[in-house]
C-alpha cells in the first residue's frame, strides 16, 4: 500500500499517460494503430474522461500519439532507431575565409520553382500554414488603423508582439524583457545585425559544422573568417574543439543552433548548454543563438534556450515565425543582452524598422488565433514526414547510407556512401525535376562530399516518394 501511494503522487493522467507511453516502446502499440476511443479508455481503466483526455494530450505533447478529426487518436510514427547516423567531422587546422556559392542562390531560388520537387531549401509547404485566417487577421490590422500603412515603420518593435514574444519564453525558461526585444525583418536579419554587432571585417567566428549554409553566406558578406567546430548528431557542439579553438584563434563570435541544428537536427542537452555558457564566459566570447527551430520540439517540453543561462548579456538570441506560423510575413526579433543599443542602431540604418501591419497580425494571432493548436498540428505534421522520409530513404537510397534523428524541426542529414558525388547527384536530379541541397554548401572547407540535407518540410504524396526513389537510384548509379 505504502508503494501503490508513493506511485500515485503523481496525477492521475500522468500515470495512464506514462503506461500506455510503455505500450508504445515495448511494441504493443504500434504506428498508426487506433488507441482506444476516450469513452472506452475510461471505462477501461475505471478514471473519469476527463482524465482520460489530459493523457492524451500529455502523450500528443511527447510525440507519441496523434488526433486525427472525427476518426481518434492513432499511434505517432517515430524515426526509425536502427539506422547509422552520420560521423563527426574533424577539427580545422585553421580559419578560413567564406568562398562565394552561387549553387546556395540556385538551390534557394528553385524552391520556388513550379514543377520541382523542392528537397533543396528548407522551406515548409505553404498548406501548413493557417494562410487563410492569417489573412483575415492581415486585413483586419490593415483595417484598424490604415494610416500604418502611409507611414515608415521608424521603431525597434510593437509592443504588443515582443510582450506575447517574452511571454512564450518565459514559458520557455529564458526571462525577456520585452523591451530589450528588436523585431526585425526575418530571422537572417536578426543575424546579420548580431553579427555586425559584435564583429568587424577579418574577425574569426566559430560555426557548427555542417552548418546553416544562410549563415556562411552572412559571414561571406561581412568578410569574416571562418573556424568550423565539430558537432555530433545527437547533442550538438563539441566543447572540447571548441576550447581548443578558442586556444588557438582569436574568435570573436560563437554561432550556434542549440535546439534543432539545421542541417544535422540535433538538439543539445541541458547540462551542455550550461557548460557552453561557462566556456564563453571563461573566454569572454558572445554568441548569436539561432532558436527558430526551437518551437518545433516532439517531446513533451520545449527545449530551453542558451539565453536561459545568460548572465552578463552575451547571448544574443535571434528568431522568427518563419518556420512555424507564417514565412511571407517575414517577422523575427534578436534580444541582444548588453548589445542592444549597438543592435537598435544598425536596424535603424539596415532597415529602419519592421511594418506595424504585419507585426500586428502576428502579435493579434499569438492573442485570439490558436497559435498553440496550430503548433501541435504542425509539429504533428513535421514529425510524420520525417519519419516518412527516414523510412524511403532507407527503403531507395543505397546500402550504408546514413541518417540522422532529429526529434524537432524538419531537416533530415544524410550521409550516402563515400563515392557518391552528391554535386553530381544535384545536377543529375536536377534533370528529373528534382531540386537537392547538396553537403559542400554546409562547410567553407572541402567536406561533405556524399551529404545531402533534406527539406521534409512537404507533404507526404506519391510524387515525393516518387522523387526521393529517382534520387536513390541517381545515387546508386554512381556506385
Amino acid at each position: 500500500m505504502i508503494a501503490t501511494a508513493a506511485k500515485s503522487a503523481a496525477p492521475l493522467y500522468v500515470t495512464l499517460a506514462d503506461s500506455l507511453q510503455g505500450l508504445v516502446e515495448q511494441g504493443t502499440l504500434r504506428p498508426g494503430h487506433r488507441v482506444p476511443s476516450v469513452r472506452r479508455m475510461a471505462l477501461q481503466r475505471d478514471v473519469s474522461i476527463s482524465t482520460v483526455l489530459q493523457a492524451y494530450t500529455v502523450l500528443e505533447n511527447r510525440g507519441y500519439l496523434e488526433a486525427r478529426p472525427q476518426s481518434g487518436y492513432y499511434v505517432r510514427p517515430r524515426l526509425p532507431l536502427d539506422a547509422p547516423e552520420p560521423r563527426m567531422a574533424r577539427p580545422m587546422a585553421k580559419a578560413s575565409y567564406v568562398g562565394v556559392n552561387d549553387l546556395t542562390a540556385e538551390v534557394v531560388m528553385r524552391s520556388a520553382e513550379p514543377g520541382l520537387v523542392p528537397f533543396g531549401a528548407a522551406c515548409p509547404d505553404a498548406s501548413l500554414f493557417p494562410v487563410k485566417k492569417l489573412a483575415r487577421f492581415i486585413g483586419s490590422a490593415a483595417r484598424s488603423d490604415a494610416g500604418a500603412l502611409g507611414r515608415y515603420a521608424m521603431n525597434w518593435a510593437y509592443e504588443p508582439l515582443t510582450r506575447e514574444i517574452a511571454r512564450r519564453y518565459l514559458h520557455a525558461g529564458a526571462s525577456l524583457a520585452h523591451d530589450e526585444l528588436v523585431v526585425t525583418i526575418g530571422c537572417s536579419e536578426a543575424l546579420n545585425l548580431s553579427l555586425r554587432a559584435v564583429t568587424k571585417p577579418g574577425d574569426t567566428v566559430a560555426v557548427e559544422t555542417p552548418a546553416y549554409f544562410g549563415i556562411l553566406e552572412i559571414i561571406q558578406s561581412l568578410n569574416l573568417r571562418v573556424v568550423e567546430i565539430p558537432t555530433d548528431p545527437r547533442d550538438g557542439l563539441s566543447l572540447e574543439a571548441f576550447r581548443d579553438a578558442l586556444e588557438r584563434h582569436e574568435v570573436k563570435a560563437l554561432f550556434v543552433m542549440p535546439a534543432f541544428q539545421n542541417p544535422l537536427g540535433t538538439c543539445m542537452p541541458d547540462e551542455k548548454k550550461e557548460a557552453l555558457y561557462e566556456l564563453l564566459a571563461e573566454y569572454d566570447v558572445p554568441a548569436i543563438e539561432d532558436d527558430i527551430y526551437g518551437d518545433l520540439h516532439f517531446s513533451e517540453r520545449r527545449p530551453k534556450p542558451l539565453k536561459a543561462w545568460d548572465r552578463d548579456g552575451r547571448v544574443l538570441l535571434c528568431s522568427s515565425f518563419g518556420k512555424t506560423l507564417a514565412p511571407g510575413l517575414r517577422v523575427g526579433w534578436v534580444a541582444p543582452g548588453r548589445y542592444l543599443e549597438r543592435v537598435q542602431r544598425l536596424k535603424f540604418t539596415n532597415t529602419l524598422g519592421t511594418p506595424v501591419v504585419l507585426q500586428k497580425t502576428v502579435s493579434d494571432f499569438l492573442r485570439d488565433g490558436g497559435y498553440d493548436h496550430h503548433l501541435r498540428s504542425i509539429r504533428r505534421a513535421y514529425q510524420n514526414q520525417l519519419h516518412l522520409f527516414s523510412q524511403a530513404i532507407l527503403r531507395y537510397f543505397p546500402t550504408g547510407t546514413r541518417l540522422s534523428r532529429p526529434q524537432g524541426g524538419f531537416v533530415l542529414w544524410v550521409e550516402l556512401p563515400s563515392r557518391v558525388d552528391t554535386l553530381r547527384l544535384h545536377g543529375d536530379a536536377l534533370k528529373q525535376r528534382i531540386n537537392t541541397a547538396p553537403g559542400a554548401l554546409f562547410s567553407v572547407k572541402d567536406r561533405y562530399k556524399n551529404c545531402l540535407r533534406m527539406n521534409c518540410g512537404l507533404p507526404w504524396t506519391p510524387t515525393v516518394e516518387a522523387a526521393l526513389k529517382i534520387l536513390g537510384e541517381l545515387a546508386k548509379g554512381q556506385l
